[in-house]
């Protein structure tokens, strides 16, 4: 028998069996409809459930005939109700953001910017928190603290000026409404201005394309923003084409939708080309930079040096999309470069073709993150020249630097000089490469030439010292934590840091810098009293909670492998301290990261603390294609997803039974994504091996996907271990090789209970790959439970859908695990 999860019945279920919804459709839309399981045959049509259900109803919205809770008995009822209220507690917990350090005549001011889930208007609260940082004559730091954090309503995103005198406000628009900039003082609002659509429309707060930047005198700021809507066509009230696409409002005119653009994919499905633009602050007039061809996506722009009384920069990260646009979304492997165009506040408008742009790293696939060293000598870049040569979505990346021009004349070709190069097969306990998601807009110490960063190494985050000038990487963050850390800002040459684990909120650091006699630096660590508290119940159910990192090893020791793909994996194990009897275990949940090459790293997760509170061990698995490990390791994948990556997940789940970590009839499967193809794969290939299984999004047939989805090139670069096979038009030989290597290959073996949890909106994984593994699965009467969250893509990461997912995982789990 199948369950499915409903909310609403499909109004197409009416239509499709003869009602006519002309008259009764506001009355159906009325009508109160609780979530409800529906259990069914394979064969049963819910439609017709639906009907059945809405003629028994009374014209008050009564179920007379009372099915609406025929298979949700009062014991579940009240498990959900119970889970829930935990649930929320932990869902409760705010993020740190961001943060900056701006000095004042008091002193250096800390701002932390926060989120917190608002279940009620499915969005995440954007908060304020400020403090005095106050540095004692014991050596001590001190953060005085704000009496409320300030709730940062409809913000898009706050940025300090330079100076800490000015704050940038920017609020984007829900619909064709101007875009707000606001200029604050300590005191009050100073200036606000209205950009309307016409010359852009929202400003790119996406973390990717994201750049917003303010020039040194803190006069202008640079920033990227959607392009203007382009023209379309218009007709008049006979269906004449009107020549001159006039924009005036005629009530006897309709305008066509035109030309189709390529967007990029996953989460900028209906977002424009992102284009650079500059606001005076003082006059509000914005200036769209010309001179950038429309086939390079613009990102992450910064200023350069303005001194001698050289030429002013805006230099910036491009990404080329005059072919076809591929998801970019998690995806480093698009070929990107560093840019610069040069900036004359003074030059005439009417100049159609601008300045110039120079391309400042034309000898290496891809360049990103610029930024300027604190004297204007250095502009150093992020380089994923690796996943855009190999074709992985993302792998062990490079640093570089570029001396700036002290004359502002930039030269033909530049020279690009190795910083942090690919990290092959890292020794034990030694730097294992470069993986970062980002640079802190100001990530310089005094000494103008060290830089502070963040990374992956191994199953943590930790922070790093770069010496730009010798290479040198030295670990800022404590050499024996299994925490992971991020930077967050700094305060002159010490850092303000968050730091979590699987079984600790995040809490704020402060980094002191030290130097021995030999001149070696390093950073004396302290705990910041931090004003957001957890409720007592979840301290309590942290407080009983463990976990250790496993090294387990390998169980293919092929000659073909590398060097780096034979060391042991890494395995994160989650557990209650309580003392049990001998030979008991708690049941276990097997996690699986998507990717594959990202990682779970020891960080804090609301869902997984909440799952660990209720009684399940985790084993968090960062298996051969993981970032963090080196590239031998990561690129030992490709060519081998649904062999290699689900031997490691089962030789890590042997391992932690051999060690009398889990009991073998209580092992359950959670992942999305690729963990979703992981999780699907196992339950076919180990079909004994897992009690019940959860999948968010997950890949189940290569063959289908990769027509539909944002990156094909994926399924080519995963299937077959290079980008050389990628096409438009798969061959039926590329189509067999993909059906072979999924999960639904191995279909006729499953039996394992397995809920989907599947958004509509997903460009990456779309929602007919899971459909069809779910089709499959009830035609041979396996038990399943289907999600469907009509207006999630493919992180299901909307507050309500993340909370009503983690309630029916724990909710699944339970009913098999026998909780």
């Amino acid at each position: 028998m199948a369950r499915i999860f409903t909310h609403h019945p499909p109004i197409s279920c009416f239509t499709k069996l003869g009602f006519d919804l002309s008259s009764s459709h506001r009355h159906l839309r009325r009508l109160h409809f609780r979530p409800t399981f529906i259990t069914l045959s394979p064969t049963q049509s819910p439609c017709k459930n639906w009907i059945r259900r809405f003629v028994a109803m009374d014209s008050s919205g009564t179920d007379s005939a009372k099915e609406l809770h025929v298979s949700l008995d009062s014991t579940t009822e009240e498990e959900y109700a119970t889970q829930s209220k935990l649930l929320k507690e932990f869902i409760n917990i705010p993020s740190i953001d961001k943060a900056w350090i701006v000095n004042s005549d008091s002193g250096p001011q800390a701002m932390f910017a926060l989120s917190q889930a608002n279940l009620l208007a499915n969005k995440r609260k954007k908060f304020m928190l400020s403090g005095h940082i106050s540095k004692e004559s014991n050596q001590s730091v001190n953060f005085h603290w704000a009496p409320f954090p300030i709730e940062m309503t409809g913000a898009s995103a706050f940025i300090p000026s330079p100076s800490g005198l000015k704050l940038l406000v920017i609020r984007n628009p829900e619909n064709e409404s101007p875009t707000k900039f606001e200029i604050w003082n300590s005191s009050q609002l100073e200036k606000e201005f209205h950009i309307p659509q016409k010359v852009h429309g929202s400003v790119y707060v996406d973390g990717w394309f994201e750049g917003i930047s303010w020039n040194s005198d803190e006069t202008r700021v640079a920033y990227v923003a959607e392009e203007p809507s382009r023209p379309k066509p218009t007709f008049d009230h006979l269906g004449y084409y009107k020549k001159g696409n006039s924009l005036d409002k005629d009530i006897g005119s309709w305008k066509g939708e035109g030309d189709w653009e390529e967007e990029w994919g996953e989460a900028y499905a209906g977002k424009r080309q992102p284009a650079l633009f500059v606001i005076d602050v003082d006059s509000g007039e914005v200036e769209p930079i010309k001179g950038i061809p429309r086939s390079i996506s613009v990102g992450q722009v910064v200023w350069s040096p303005n001194s001698n009384g050289s030429a002013q920069y805006l230099v910036f990260a491009g990404w080329l999309g005059d072919k076809r646009k591929l998801g970019i979304k998690y995806c480093y492997n698009r070929p990107c470069a560093i840019y610069a165009i040069k900036f004359i506040a003074d030059e005439p408008k009417d100049d159609a073709n601008g300045f110039p742009i120079h391309n400042l790293t034309k000898s290496i696939s891809s360049g990103f993150c610029p930024r300027f060293s604190k004297d204007g000598k250095f502009l150093v870049f992020v380089s994923a020249k690796t996943a855009v040569d190999s074709g992985a979505h993302w792998a062990t990346e490079s640093l570089h630097r570029i001396d700036w021009p002290s004359d502002g004349k930039l030269p033909e070709s530049t020279n690009i000089i190795d910083v942090i190069e690919v990290v092959n097969c890292p020794n034990d306990g030694c730097f294992p490469g470069l993986y970062v998601t980002g640079l802190l807009s100001d990530p310089w110490l005094s000494d103008g030439h060290s830089l502070m960063l963040s990374t992956y190494w191994r199953s943590c985050r930790a922070i790093l010292s770069v010496n730009l000038l010798s290479g040198e990487v030295s670990r800022a963050s404590p050499d024996d934590s299994d925490y992971s850390w991020s930077a967050l800002a700094l305060d002159g040459d010490n850092i303000v840091a968050v730091s979590s684990s699987p079984v600790s909120v995040p809490e704020i650091k402060y980094g002191k810098k030290v130097v021995d006699s030999a001149g070696k630096h390093s950073w004396q660590w302290s705990n910041v009293q931090y004003p957001i508290r957890c409720s007592e119940k979840v301290i309590s159910e942290l407080s009983s909670l463990q976990f250790k990192i496993l090294k387990v090893p390998i169980s293919d020791d092929s000659e073909s492998l590398t060097e780096g793909a034979k060391n042991p994996i890494e395995a994160i194990y989650v557990s209650s301290s309580k003392s049990k009897e001998i030979g008991k275990c708690d049941p276990l949940i097997a996690v699986l990261h998507g990717g594959p090459h990202s990682i779970s790293p020891c960080s804090f997760s609301r869902n997984m603390a909440y799952l660990s509170s209720i009684g399940y061990s985790q084993l968090i698995v960062n298996y051969r294609g993981s970032l963090g490990y080196g590239e031998d390791a990561l690129q030992s994948l490709p060519g081998k997803i649904g062999s290699q990556d689900v031997n490691d997940v089962l030789t890590a789940v042997d391992h932690a039974i051999k060690m009398g970590l889990a009991d073998p009839s209580k092992i359950t499967v959670l992942g999305g994504s690729h963990g979703g193809f992981l999780t699907t794969h196992l339950i076919g290939q180990a079909p004994d091996k897992f009690v019940a299984a959860a999948a968010r999004n997950p890949v189940c047939n290569l063959a289908s996907m990769v027509g539909i989805t944002d990156i094909p090139d994926w399924c080519f670069v995963e299937a077959y271990g290079d980008q050389t096979h990628y096409t438009e038009a798969p061959s039926p030989e590329d189509l067999s090789r993909f059906h072979q290597m999924s999960p639904i290959s191995h279909i006729s073996k499953v039996k394992t209970p397995t809920l989907f949890l599947l958004g509509t909106q997903d460009l990456r994984v779309p929602i007919s790959n899971g459909f069809q593994y779910v089709r499959a699965l009830k035609e041979k009467g396996v038990e399943v439970k289907v999600l469907v969250f009509p207006n999630d893509n493919h992180p299901l990461d909307r507050p309500q859908t993340d909370f009503e997912s983690f309630l029916n995982i724990a909710v699944w789990f339970n009913k098999y695990c026998k909780l």
